[in-house]
């Protein structure tokens, strides 16, 4: 194939993006407008591979990005009855999407899941030590995070993709409710276990910079360092609403009210760090570009 991938720079960008309905898509939308760069929602759907090639014939980008796919709603727990549907979508619809974006010679930006690893013996949780993008994921508790695990694996194989595990995402707008930071708010009760996070307002803008650089292979997506629950909705209190409370629950009681477990880690940014040597902690980034910005409290 044609494409020019990791480090060369593409002179005049337009970029195609499935997943005009989704929360990271629209975002996508919005960013390109900001930043003055011709874009077009793909109309087609992943699967079908001869829609995916009207997309591109009429839209003729430099990149695509696929934020499309099946995360279930409430919550994952709904790909453990649709496992068909969410096939569809996440497997065979991710790999026609990289398939016909290869043959093309297109760069395709891939907005994936880091909710394929889990706290193990190599990999404790408090140690500081995470997941690499090398490393085999070791979550199989979902079926959502078995057929994302599944069509990363192959992904390896094109080199035209750019792999991105977003975990957990978060963003500044809390009314959102795919925002983690709203879904927890609105739970009765939350588990406390430190986790690997996307602040999607400083790490979204910087998977725009990846597509510039043609940066392809595995990225863990998520910001430096790990942050709990417990902390969160500390600075959601501190930050939003000083009346707020919540109440914990341990994974035991956790596993009575959901259907599927659910995936916890830390995932190592070495790699994204050193490439964006900006990128600020978790912790960091939640008082920045969350909390600060929607401060209704006297809190310096």
């Amino acid at each position: 194939m044609a494409v020019s991938t990791n480090g060369s720079s593409a002179p005049a960008l337009k970029f195609l993006i499935y997943g005009r309905t989704g929360w990271i898509g629209g975002l996508l939308g919005k960013l390109c407008t900001a930043q003055g760069i011709p874009f077009a929602y793909g109309a087609g759907r992943l699967e079908n591979r001869a829609q995916l090639e009207a997309d591109i014939d009429e839209v003729a980008p430099t990149h695509v990005f696929n934020a499309a796919g099946v995360t279930g709603r409430p919550n994952v727990d709904w790909c453990e009855t649709h496992r068909v549907e969410t096939i569809r979508a996440n497997v065979c619809g991710t790999l026609t999407l990289a398939d016909v974006c290869r043959a093309r010679g297109l760069v395709l930006i891939n907005y994936a899941t880091g909710c394929i690893f889990e706290y193990d013996a190599g990999h404790q949780l408090g140690s500081g030590v995470g997941f690499k993008e090398e490393d085999t994921p070791n979550f199989v508790g979902s079926f959502y995070s078995k057929t994302k695990a599944m069509v990363e694996e192959l992904l390896k194989n094109y080199e035209n993709v750019c792999t991105l595990r977003v975990r957990m995402p978060i963003s500044s707008d809390l009314s959102n409710p795919r925002n983690f930071i709203t879904k927890i708010t609105r739970y009765d009760k939350v588990v406390d276990i430190p986790n690997s996070m996307t602040i999607l307002d400083e790490l979204l803008p910087i998977s725009i910079e990846m597509a510039k650089r043609n940066l392809t292979g595995i990225w863990n997506f998520t910001n430096p360092g790990v942050v709990s629950h417990n902390e969160i909705l500390e600075m959601y209190r501190d930050y939003i609403d000083p009346s707020f409370s919540w109440k914990n629950f341990n994974l035991e009681e956790q596993a009575k009210v959901i259907v599927a477990p659910r995936s916890n880690n830390e995932l190592d940014t070495v790699k994204l760090k050193t490439e964006f040597p900006e990128l600020l902690s978790i912790k960091e980034s939640l008082i920045k570009n969350v909390f600060k910005p929607n401060q209704k409290t006297t809190k310096a």
